[in-house]
Order: C-alpha cells, then sequence, then structure tokens
C-alpha cells in the first residue's frame, strides 16, 4: 500500500465506514485515500472482479458473503483494531478472545499469552483454557447467529494453530484436535450463512486433523456435517451415502455420535421420499441416544445439544419431508415448547418449518401466524434458512391458492 498504510487506516471516513461494515463506503473511500487506485487494481487486491467492485460502490450488490467480506479485509490489510472495535483497549494477544466471566486468572493468563507468542510451551491448563472457551462459544452462536463470531473464530483457530510448534508429545495430538474443533466450528458457521464452498473446505480440514490426531468422533461428525449440507441441498442420495460413511469409517466413536449419524441418514431418506428407510433409521437414532443420555460424559462436547428434545424436532423434520403435515406439526410443535430460549437460532429455524407444515397441511391462518412471529430473528440470526423455508411456506400457500400467501410476499419484502 505503500507509505501512505498508516495515515490511511487513521482516516475518520474509513474507519467510520469499516465500523459500520458499509461495504460501498470502504470501498470508494479506500480508493480516493490511496491516490485514485482504480476499480481494477482494488478488484485485484480483494480477488472481484470490476464489475463486482462497482455493483457494491454503487449500491446494486451488498456483501453478505463471509468469504467476500474477509477477501476485502484480507486483500486491503484493514486492521483488526479496526474490525473489533477501535475504541477497544487491545487486551494482549489472546485477552480479548474470551467471553464476558471466561478471561484466565492472571497466572494463566500470563502462560497462554506467553504460549501464544511462542516463548514457552503450552501446558494442559492452556489447553483446557480453549477447550472451555470454544464451548462457551458455541453456545454463544446459538443465541446471536454466527455472523458476529465468525471473525472471533478465525483469529481463535490461528492462535491455537500458532500453539502446535511449541506443544510436545501428547500435547501436540491434543493441538490438533483442538484445531479440528474449531475449524469444525468454522464450517458449520460457514454453512449456517450459505458459503458452501468455505464450509467444505473447513470440513475437509477439521477431518484431516482429526484423523491426524486419531480422534474418531470428530472425523465420523465432520462426515455427518457434510451430509448435513447435502440434506440442505436437496440432494437425498449423497446425504444417505455421507451419512453411511460416517457410520462405517471412523469405528469406535460414541453413541451420540453414532446416532447423529443415522438420522441423518434418516433424513437423506425422508427427503427421497423413503419413508420405511426413513422411520427405521430414526428408530435406531433414538435408541442411541437414549444409550448416549445414560453415560454422557462419554459423549464430546460438541454434542452438547444431541438430547430427546432435539431427536423430537428431527423426527418432525423427517415427517415435513415425506408429507405427513399432521404428524410434522404435532412433533415439531412438542419439540418447540421443550427448546429453551437461548436456542433463538435453532427456535427460529424449526418455526418456520412448523408454518411449511402449517401450509402443506391447508391451515393457512396458523402458518400465516406462525411465519410473521418469526420474522424479526429469521432476519437477526436465521438467514438463510429460515428465510428460505419462510418463502417455501409462502410458495406453498399460494400453490393452495390462500391469501396469506400473498400477505406472507408482502411481509417478507418489507425485510428483503
Amino acid at each position: 500500500m505503500g507509505d501512505h498504510s498508516v495515515d490511511l487506516w487513521a482516516h475518520p471516513r474509513l474507519v467510520s465506514a469499516i465500523a459500520s461494515e458499509d461495504w460501498a463506503a470502504v470501498l470508494r473511500t479506500y480508493r480516493q485515500l490511496a491516490g485514485g487506485v482504480s476499480q481494477t487494481r482494488l478488484g485485484e487486491r480483494v480477488g472481484l472482479s470490476q464489475s463486482d467492485v462497482s455493483d457494491i460502490e454503487r449500491g446494486r450488490r451488498r456483501v453478505t458473503s463471509v468469504e467476500v467480506r474477509q477477501r476485502i479485509v484480507e486483500g486491503l490489510g484493514i486492521p483488526d483494531r479496526l474490525l473489533y472495535g477501535a475504541a477497544r483497549p487491545d487486551p494482549g494477544p489472546v485477552a480479548s478472545l474470551a467471553l464476558p466471566g471466561l478471561a484466565p486468572d492472571e497466572d494463566l493468563l500470563a502462560r497462554v499469552t506467553s504460549a501464544v507468542i511462542g516463548s514457552t510451551r503450552p501446558d494442559s491448563a492452556t489447553l483446557d483454557w480453549f477447550d472451555r472457551l470454544l464451548a462457551e462459544h458455541r453456545r454463544a452462536e446459538d443465541l446471536i447467529g454466527s455472523r458476529p463470531l465468525v471473525d472471533v473464530m478465525r483469529q481463535q483457530l490461528r492462535t491455537v494453530v500458532g500453539l502446535h510448534g511449541c506443544a510436545a508429545g501428547a500435547l501436540s495430538d491434543r493441538v490438533v484436535r483442538l484445531a479440528a474443533e474449531h475449524a469444525q466450528f468454522l464450517a458449520w458457521m460457514a454453512q449456517d450463512q450459505g458459503a458452501s464452498a468455505a464450509a467444505l473446505a473447513w470440513y475437509d480440514r477439521s477431518h484431516e486433523w482429526a484423523l491426524e490426531s486419531g480422534d474418531a468422533n470428530m472425523a465420523a461428525t465432520t462426515l455427518s456435517m457434510k451430509a448435513h449440507m447435502a440434506w440442505s441441498g436437496g440432494r437425498g442420495t449423497r446425504c444417505v451415502r455421507l451419512a453411511e460413511a460416517a457410520r462405517w469409517s471412523a469405528p469406535g466413536t460414541s453413541r451420540g455420535v453414532q446416532g447423529m449419524a443415522a438420522q441423518m441418514a434418516a433424513r437423506g431418506h425422508a427427503l427421497n421420499g423413503e419413508g420405511d428407510d426413513a422411520r427405521h433409521l430414526l428408530d435406531e437414532a433414538q435408541e442411541l441416544i437414549g444409550r448416549a443420555a445414560e453415560r454422557s460424559e462419554d459423549e464430546p462436547p460438541w454434542m452438547y445439544f444431541y438430547d430427546e428434545t432435539w431427536f423430537t424436532l428431527q423426527r418432525g423434520m423427517a415427517e415435513l419431508h415425506l408429507g405427513g403435515w399432521r404428524a410434522a406439526i404435532d412433533q415439531l410443535t412438542t419439540g418447540l415448547a421443550a427448546l429453551p430460549d437461548h436456542y433463538r437460532r435453532d427456535k427460529t429455524w424449526y418455526r418456520s418449518c412448523l408454518a411449511h407444515a402449517f401450509a402443506g397441511a391447508g391451515e393457512a391462518p396458523e402458518a400465516l401466524a406462525i411465519a410473521i412471529g418469526c420474522l424479526p430473528d429469521a432476519a437477526a440470526v436465521g438467514r438463510p434458512h429460515s428465510w428460505n423455508e419462510l418463502h417455501t411456506t409462502a410458495a406453498v400457500l399460494l400453490r393452495h391458492d390462500a391469501k396469506e400467501g400473498r400477505e406472507l410476499i408482502s411481509v417478507l419484502k418489507q425485510y428483503d
């Protein structure tokens, strides 16, 4: 960028644009302050075509993809201090990653900090703290959605990977396992935001690290989550095959991880309209989840959500695909009533599915009421999956020639 870089990132217009994530203003202001850089040259830096840059600057295209946002951040070299809030003091290389109430004690903080900068080897207490921090971020994502956490988790993964060169023996394997868990979480968040290519890349990286560290549970989980991606894309047969691979390719997995793979295969069969196969596998998965609950200490930490409530919702999803509208309504209603409020993103998703089930059953007023009720959360934390399901609900209502379909489309447009 040249000698102007320090002054450029201190300019109030650019600082303000970055803080508000106004990427059109970021690109325009950057080009002006950098001496009139052309749209073509700027596009080369951030991996976009000249026409893409022009569309963003003119407001014809919004930056909603995590990957495009990251290209801009990395291509322009935007400092972390601006991305995380210019007014926030810099607490050091790792303290800024902590959630409220999760900062390590003074002695542990000193050891974590020195391990991160490479002067000492990480110890068990350091890695315990990163385990706890990751678990809390997973639960935070249930409430606030993935978008606010992506950059934090990228930085946290970089920090964990940086520990590997200083670790030895069993601690080295543990660092790799921890990196695999971070990569899997990043994959899930990319998938949640519709960035399929990025999600697949992260799942592949997580799977590789899981195999390297001998973590059968994570190796199987990444395959189950890739099956989930196939299901989300309407590819039932691929979903079934990936879920089956999760079951046989990683022996020695926990009951919960086996149950997840079985229910994912069931969802693939349901998507294909294969009701007998779907229900048989759901019965098998339910038996596995019951056995997992008896020995919850054997389950990996990312399986914290896998319980009877979650499984009831999965049965509802399968019935939705099979056109068993009343069964889907009953299962989804029961599951939603038991789902804690801190699962804000999941509640939004399953409510949108419940609206779809009511629409399929021809109960248009109920479908509309539920859809409108979950719109604010869908706009805040549920996109794109909840959003797509609400549009599907509107389409089903229109096929039934229900006036509620037109009403729902009108309300959806207010949020688009």
